[in-house]
């Protein structure tokens, strides 16, 4: 008679699919979120016109997995919004990146130049559990480079 591994082959094997029926499960549980980005008033009269360009960055993944843009609004608030439908899943790290094609003194329309010339900002999102509606004012002392997440 063959020596099998196991006394009772058949507990095994559920003994062994049980941990990923549990991590499946756990998987599908986990809920998607949107988000909804807006620039207040104080973005209309040093920006009225210029275009504003938003990515979602997958910090794990390390990847862009939405990007949009829009024009600054002269007309009132919100100067500008993003809505971003189910773009967050439950558990994970983001980050929002935004800049603004502002060229202030120079620069290339169209293109993100350094933060001098185009004004730039990082918002990092966690314990995301439901949807999330982001306004945010004009803070030019709190600008991050994220050119490199357009190119």
């Amino acid at each position: 008679m063959p020596i099998l591994p196991f006394k009772n082959c058949s507990t095994t094997v559920v003994c062994l699919l049980l941990p990923l029926c549990f991590a499946a499960t756990q998987a599908a549980a986990n809920e998607n979120y949107d988000l909804t980005f807006e620039g207040d008033g104080t973005f209309l009269i040093p920006h009225q016109g210029n275009s504003v360009h938003a990515a979602i960055v997958d910090i794990h993944a390390n990847e862009v997995v939405a990007k949009q843009s829009d024009t600054i609004s002269g007309t009132g608030e919100p100067a500008f919004t993003f809505q971003f439908s189910e773009i967050f899943e439950e558990g994970k790290l983001y980050d929002l990146h935004y800049w603004i094609d502002s060229n202030f003194g120079e620069g290339s329309v169209g293109s993100c130049d350094p933060i001098d010339i185009d004004h730039q900002w990082r918002i990092a999102f966690t314990n995301i559990s439901d949807n999330i509606t982001e306004v945010t004012q004009l803070a030019p002392e709190e600008q991050a480079p994220v050119c490199a997440t357009f190119e």
